[in-house]
This record gives structure tokens, C-alpha cells and sequence, in this order.
């Protein structure tokens, strides 16, 4: 069996600083390695990267590749490599596999599916508009990156799971502190968001979170509670955060706007975003659980292994098709329908309340930065006058 090629000179995990229309130069160059790269991993070692769309979505479907971090290589530090404690320390629905994933899903699956999300557009387009309305209060440029893309996203998902909105800019500054470099610091935004979640439990409290409590296992531990809850705040504003930014400078590019709202432009809008940006450009790290073959290459046990979301939905040459910009096979991302109506609200909103809404700068000019490792770029700063 051969070894997959080395990308030599290519480095997928390095921070990144580019205009927001410059395409991230690594794509390229591992496609161009072929269907599966070998990587320098952050950790230490190597990784696997596999950049064709067939091969992903076997991978992504495939027992033998686990997401518990038990599998991990025995030498990598948790923290560097961005890992969750292992699926037996803390079962959640990034870390199980197999039935047990399965049995979590199905709990937390109808409370997220498309009927109940359509159930929730008035509102979301409600909370889009209420908080577009008060950065425009003074009529001066505002810059959305400041917090709104971060604030918009908790607030709805505050609001779905029964959490009192006064606590939206508790859970904003906990979400920033999940990115310290201070392992303990994250801990403690872990146990802040869990604390705020659990505020959604209590006596008279409707909505998700309660209704979630009242579906999982009869085993499930008050602290394994807060952990789903938290992961399903954390999630839910990181995978829509960056997205907004680049969904709001296009949807602002236009020049002049449309004089009404023309729903299937806003929805090829929302998918090309998700397409070129999606809310993470890599899946997490999956571990082989035995030695393997892919697409001739043999990977041992404990490989780690990432598939390149975004490089393989913005390659040229793939065929059309659906998109993996929520992943594929069991893990497919279970927020998904709440994300893509979160994007369209908020586009919905700018071309009924503030048609004359315009960036201050010049689209070409818009930055966009990343800190590396398995996080996409934002942009890092969008400036706007919501009201002409």
C-alpha cells in the first residue's frame, strides 16, 4: 500500500490574514496532493486530511473512524489539539459513537428538526429586527463583527431553550473566553455556560432545555445535562457566528438593492455563504479504531483524520451536489435548520427594515482573519450604516 502524500510547505492550521474575496491558499495544495494527505498535526505527529468528496462522505460514514477522543494518539495534549474529554468522562454528541450517539441523538433530534424550526421563523425574525433596530437608534455606523454576530445567535438560542434574555451578555463573554489559552479558563466558561443553561430547568421554565431534560435517558446525570445544554449553546452560536459576517457584507455588496424581498435570492444567498464559508472548514478530529485502507492508503489505528469541508465544497472540478457544509452520515450536524434560518432571517430583515442599509467601506476592502487550527475565518470587522 502506498503513503499518502506529505503536504511539504503547506500548513491547513496556521493562523491566516487575507481580503475577504482572496481564496485560502492551502485549499489548493492539498487537492492538488491528492484524495488523502499526510499533515503535521498541531499536536504533534502526523494527520490525515482527505480532500475528495466520495472519500469524505465514506469517512464520514465509516464505524471503523471514531470521534471519541479515547482513540486520540496516547501522545497529543488535549488542549492543543482542541479535544473534548473522552465520550466515557462526558458522553455528548461529539464525542459518542454507534448506538449510544444514536439513542443522544434521537433525544435531542425533534426538538432542532425542520417542523419545529419553521415554528420558530416569526420569532427569529423578531429578535433579527429588534436587535438590527437598536444598533441603529443613533443613526451612526455601527460594526457588526463588534457583537452582533455573536449576540444574534445566543439570543435565539437563548430564547429557544427557555433561558432569560438577561443573561445573553453572560453567555456572549463565556463563549469568547472558550477560545483562552488558559485551559482553565475554558473550564470555567464550560461551567459559566452550563450554569447559565441550566436557568432553563427551572420550576415554570418552557422551552428546549426543559424539554430536552424530560427526553434524554432516565441515567442522564444533572452534570451530563448542563453539558448537552452547554454544548448545544456553544455550537449553535459558533457555527453561525463567522457565517453572519460574510453573509451580511455580500448581502450589503449589492448596489442598488433590491426594492423587495425576493426569497429565492436570499436563499441562493444563504447557500453559497454557507458553501465558500461554511461555520467550520473542518470537521472535528476523527481517530481510527484499526489499521485501515483509504482510497489505497493504509492509515494505523489511532490516525487522526479530518475531512476538508471547505476545500471540497469550493473545488472547481467537483461535481454538483449537495454541499458538506454540516458534514454527512451519523454526526450530520443536528442545528443545521436552525443555522440556515438564523441567515436567512437576518437577510430577510435587512431588505424590509433598513433597505437603505450600506457597508461604509468597500466590499474589496473587508479583512478576514483566523487563528488557526480547526477554526474558520471571520471577518474582522464590518462596518455599516443601517439607516441611509
Amino acid at each position: 500500500m502506498l503513503n499518502a502524500p506529505h503536504s511539504d510547505g503547506v500548513d491547513p492550521f496556521a493562523a491566516t490574514a487575507r481580503g475577504i474575496t482572496a481564496p485560502d491558499p492551502a485549499r489548493p495544495a492539498l487537492r492538488a496532493a491528492g484524495p488523502i494527505v499526510q499533515v503535521d498535526a498541531p499536536a504533534g505527529g502526523r494527520a490525515w486530511i482527505v480532500t475528495d468528496d466520495d472519500l469524505a462522505r465514506a469517512v464520514l460514514s465509516d464505524p471503523r473512524i471514531a470521534k471519541d477522543p479515547a482513540f486520540a494518539p496516547p501522545s497529543w495534549d488535549p488542549h492543543t489539539a482542541g479535544l473534548e474529554r473522552t465520550a466515557a468522562e462526558q458522553p455528548s454528541l461529539t464525542t459518542l459513537d454507534g448506538p449510544d450517539h444514536a439513542s443522544l441523538r434521537r433525544a435531542h433530534a425533534p426538538l432542532l428538526n425542520a417542523r419545529r424550526i419553521r415554528a420558530q421563523s416569526d420569532r427569529v425574525h423578531a429578535i433579527a429586527r429588534e436587535l438590527l433596530t437598536e444598533l441603529a437608534a443613533d443613526g451612526t455606523p455601527v460594526d457588526l463583527m463588534a457583537g452582533f454576530t455573536t449576540r444574534y445567535p445566543l439570543t435565539v438560542l437563548l430564547d429557544l431553550l427557555g433561558i432569560p434574555l438577561d443573561l445573553v451578555d453572560q453567555a456572549t463573554d463565556a463563549c469568547r473566553r472558550m477560545f483562552s489559552d488558559d485551559p482553565g479558563e475554558q473550564g470555567r466558561a464550560i461551567a459559566a455556560l452550563g450554569e447559565l443553561a441550566a436557568c432553563g430547568l427551572g420550576d415554570g421554565r418552557q422551552g428546549l432545555a426543559a424539554e430536552l431534560r424530560d427526553r434524554l435517558p432516565a441515567q442522564t446525570t444533572q452534570d451530563q445535562l448542563r453539558y448537552h445544554l452547554f454544548g448545544l449553546i456553544f455550537a449553535g452560536q459558533l457555527t453561525t457566528d463567522a457565517a453572519l459576517g460574510f453573509l451580511l457584507a455580500r448581502a450589503l455588496s449589492d448596489d442598488p438593492h433590491p426594492s423587495a424581498v425576493d426569497e429565492q435570492a436570499i436563499d441562493r444567498l444563504v447557500h453559497e455563504t454557507l458553501r465558500r464559508h461554511p461555520p467550520a472548514p473542518f470537521t472535528l478530529w476523527r481517530f481510527t479504531t484499526t489499521e485501515i485502507e483509504l482510497a489505497g492508503v493504509r492509515l494505523p489505528a489511532r490516525a487522526p483524520v479530518l475531512v476538508d469541508i471547505q476545500g471540497i465544497n469550493t473545488d472547481p472540478a467537483r461535481p454538483s451536489g449537495p454541499d458538506l457544509t454540516f458534514g454527512a452520515g451519523p454526526h450530520f450536524c443536528i442545528g443545521a435548520q436552525l443555522a440556515q434560518l438564523e441567515l436567512r432571517a437576518v437577510a430577510t430583515v435587512l431588505r424590509t427594515d433598513f433597505p437603505d442599509a450600506r457597508l461604509t467601506v468597500p466590499f474589496a476592502e473587508l479583512r478576514q482573519a483566523g487563528i488557526g487550527g480547526l477554526q474558520g475565518s471571520r471577518l474582522t470587522a464590518l462596518p455599516v450604516r443601517l439607516r441611509g
